[in-house]
């Protein structure tokens, strides 16, 4: 009887470690995976509906902060994220700071728009070198001649001009001081191109949501932002002047169009004053940027690139409803590429 027993009390002991064992390998598999990522406010309300869309689908939290771009290529360089995000592309000098490399996957497609604070909120007309001469501090008065010609059914106030800019590192600003670098040599001498700026005149606000307010604040302002901060706070938006003489409202069908040319294989492409005849001359990509050799957990490197995969392929179907546009397919067919040769601790993850 007591051997008996004793078979009882060792099998009941081992069924409970087995068990434990299976309770133990079940959390551990079902472990929830957060990744962290920070970078442009440009294109955060379509980051944050993918996050939350694919936390849904696969249960992977991402935690993006909208820092900037220069915040974000800063942490990259630190490597103190999973991945950055910008606007303005890496520069040389940048990426080589990154032991190991970077890779540029682009994600979406967005116009910067020049948006105002006026009573009745007309809709403007804009050339160039009206918009260079405003943020230059030559253009003071709404009711400027060079204004009044280009928008004769519109009645102008005299009201002077509040000039807002981006005051942080900002692909936003990189995209904006692109266009104005290529159409006007004084502006490239004066101002420059770059994501952060030696403005001449104006306020500093903090992100495309920063500006965005201040502007709503101050009547008579005029400024710069990524199009869902102004379509989405009821601002108007300017049309604005291409190359081809064509006066384009911002709007995702303008941005494609501005994108109807040949990649470089490493996507790394500025598209701003665009020759297609109605391609909104303010447009680019934004970026994800991606370290070329990863050095995570097998299955947190899988998982940030399962994220991107998805995004770029079945995200695009959440863009047009926020006002960006999704990517081309040859878009697409070169971040594949690209990811299909990112490593993890020097072995190709990703098929």
């Amino acid at each position: 009887m007591k051997k008996f027993l004793l078979l009882i009390i060792t099998a009941l002991i081992i069924v409970s470690c087995n068990k434990k064992k299976e309770v133990a390998e079940g959390t551990k598999s079902s472990e929830v995976i957060e990744l962290l990522g920070a970078g442009a406010t440009f294109p955060y309300p379509l980051y944050s509906k993918l996050f939350n869309e694919y936390n849904k689908l696969k249960g992977v939290r991402v935690n993006y902060q909208a820092i900037g771009s220069g915040g974000g290529i800063r942490q990259v360089i630190g490597k103190t994220v999973d991945f950055g995000g910008t606007d303005a592309f890496m520069n040389e000098n940048e990426m080589s700071k990154v032991e190991g490399g970077v890779a540029h996957i682009p994600t979406c497609l967005g116009a910067v728009v020049i948006t105002y604070n006026l009573e009745g909120s007309p809709e403007l007309k804009f050339t160039g070198d009206v918009v260079e001469d405003i943020f230059l501090g030559k253009i003071t008065k709404w009711n400027d001649k060079r204004i009044q010609e280009l928008n004769p059914d519109v009645k102008l106030p005299n009201l002077s001009m509040s000039v807002v800019y981006r005051s942080d590192g900002s692909g936003t600003s990189f995209i904006f001081s692109d266009y104005m670098s290529k159409i006007s040599t004084e502006w490239k001498e004066t101002i420059g191109r770059g994501k952060s700026l030696k403005w001449v005149t104006g306020i500093g606000g903090k992100g495309n949501q920063g500006v965005a307010g201040l502007i709503q604040q101050i009547p008579g302002s005029i400024g710069y932002a990524e199009l869902i901060y102004a379509v989405s706070n009821e601002m108007p938006t300017a049309l604005i002047q291409n190359k081809s003489g064509n006066f384009i409202k911002p709007s995702a069908d303008g941005v494609s169009l501005a994108a109807n040319m040949e990649l470089p294989d490493d996507t790394r492409l500025s598209l701003t004053n665009t020759a297609a005849d109605l391609g909104y001359p303010i447009s680019s990509f934004t970026w994800l940027v991606l370290y070329k050799n990863m050095s995570f957990e097998d299955n947190k490197a899988k998982a940030i690139l399962d994220l991107v995969s998805w995004m770029i392929h079945d995200g695009g179907k959440y863009a047009a409803e926020l006002h960006y546009a999704p990517l081309p397919d040859a878009a697409i067919k070169k971040a594949d590429v690209i990811l299909s040769s990112l490593k993890n601790n020097g072995k190709v993850i990703y098929k």
